[in-house]
């Protein structure tokens, strides 16, 4: 029985999660091209460490090391990999830090100072960042484990007092490595939990596409790692910024990313693009009025032509009335997804009327339109951009089957109007795009669209416009109190 009970709750739970809109899978494909970038922003954090000055005595003779700065990294073996419930592991071997300090020495009365090169050898890092969703949806490095160890430095002292210094080198650079190795782990903890965070926070959770409609792009749980890829649902559904708490229920299918001959995918269903849709009908954008001058000439004079015998009945005031042709979608526009393309189904009303000034406008015809749009879906840079193109087109008659057959004459030239004057300008709005959810300084290149049943997959690799380091600088947090509180990694973080 407690199996059933089980069983039953399981079953519950699944029904009850909701389903992603739209889906990224990073493989291990990207990571070299990662670890490039993430070595070179590492190497500039490491040269921030500040070593305190080591001050000691040895018979007569006094000692100071002070003003001890990193000048560079040299790694000699280096591995980026994904590791499951550890997300993602830095593994630095074998890498040697170049340094530069002051050296002083005093011996009775005999003083001797100036600088010094010395290099730490031998470095091993070994960190691991945990990706998790926090309370607003968006994705952050939890956590951030890591051992380090210096094996052995060198220094090469000269001066007055070489032979004195030679003498004092085993406890110099024993107490230097000492403090480099508790130095090292302090600078990734900060570089994770504060520099990598703002990095993070420039990936839009919840943001407006225009002044009508936004886009959520919260994770629905935390990534899930594989050795060889890291996954991200994301609920990938537009609202109405008038009805902020308003969200369509997912009953697409899900998603699925199966491939990893690149270094990204992005999955979207049909759901995120109907969301879209049916956001900008509730917010009312989905009409277009053409009164006067707006009505092509042609079509006006066919339309005058076609109803006549209404017209001529009405008063002289009314004949030569401007002419009022009215398009309104009459419910949210759907879209299917198939392996032979991606179409989208509206359903319109056609409203033909006269508008006399000062008076009610004197509507001469209703009717429906039914057009089906094939929709080609593009990414370019971190915006999915969408071209509609009329592949159907059909008028009828809501009221009988015989005024159904007296708009065929209409059919060709309302087509017409729709590709010359309608579709022009949704294609200018849609080609804007819409920003999908990636860090600032990130783009794709080389993009593939690839549909299935249901839902569209994109396949792309990756290129940084911008630095780590510049895209960091720009998104720094400006308060210096929560940096320093998030910078102090546990103790157990740090192995000399």
């Amino acid at each position: 029985m407690a199996l059933f009970g089980a069983l039953f709750l399981a079953l519950l739970a699944g029904a009850q999660a909701e389903l992603p809109g739209c889906k990224i899978r990073i493989t291990s494909k990207a990571l070299e091209l990662v670890k490039q970038e993430g070595l070179r922003f590492l190497e500039q954090e490491l040269e921030t460490i500040t070593i305190p000055d080591l001050r000691g005595k040895e018979g007569y003779f006094y000692y100071n090391i002070s003003e001890v700065k990193v000048t560079e990294l040299q790694l000699t073996s280096s591995e980026l990999h994904f590791q499951p419930e550890q997300e993602l592991m830095l593994q630095i071997s074998n890498a040697s830090l170049g340094l530069r300090f002051r050296r002083q020495l005093l011996y009775w009365f005999f003083y001797d100072g100036g600088y010094i090169n010395a290099s730490a050898e031998g470095v091993s890092i070994r960190t691991a960042l945990q990706l998790s969703r926090d309370p607003t949806g968006r994705i952050k490095v939890s956590n951030v484990s890591c051992q380090a160890l210096v094996s052995r430095m060198h220094a090469a002292f000269g001066g007055t007092f070489k032979k004195v210094y030679e003498f004092l080198s085993t406890f110099i650079t024993s107490g230097m490595r000492f403090l480099l190795n508790q130095q090292i782990c302090p600078v990734l903890y900060h570089a994770g939990m504060v520099l990598l965070n703002s990095l993070l926070d420039t990936v839009p959770v919840r943001s407006n596409v225009d002044e009508l409609v936004g886009i959520d792009y919260s994770l629905l749980k935390d990534p899930a790692a594989s050795a060889s890829n890291l996954d991200m649902d994301f609920r990938g559904a537009f609202f109405p910024l008038a009805e902020g708490n308003w969200s369509l229920p997912n009953r697409a299918v899900e998603p699925q990313l199966r491939e990893e001959e690149r270094m990204v995918y992005v999955a979207f269903s049909e759901f995120f693009f109907d969301s879209a849709m049916e956001s900008y009908f509730r917010a009312g954008a989905l009409k277009l009025s053409l009164v006067g001058d707006k009505v092509p000439h042609d079509l006006d004079m066919l339309l005058r032509a076609t109803y006549f015998g209404s017209i001529v009945l009405l008063s002289p005031a009314v004949i030569d009335s401007p002419l009022k042709l009215e398009l309104r979608v009459l419910a949210p526009p759907r879209c299917t997804i198939k392996p032979s393309g991606t179409t989208v189904s509206v359903t319109a009303s056609v409203t033909i009327a006269l508008v006399p000034s000062d008076q009610p406008e004197v509507q001469l015809s209703s009717m429906i339109m039914d057009t089906r749009l094939s929709a080609k879906v593009a990414l370019r840079g971190k915006a999915l951009r969408i071209q509609l193109d009329l592949r159907r087109f059909r008028i009828y008659s809501n009221q009988s089957a015989l005024e159904s057959l007296a708009l065929i004459p209409l059919q060709t030239p309302l087509k017409t109007m729709l590709q010359i004057g309608v579709m022009p300008m949704l294609n200018e709005r849609m080609w804007r795009g819409v920003q999908i959810p990636l860090p600032e300084g990130i783009n794709f290149v080389r993009e593939v669209v690839t549909n299935h049943a249901g839902f569209l997959t994109i396949g792309a690799d990756l290129h940084f416009a911008k630095g780590l380091r510049e895209v960091i600088e720009k998104n720094r947090p400006a308060s210096t109190s929560d940096t320093s509180a998030s910078s102090a990694p546990p103790p157990a973080t740090t192995a000399a």
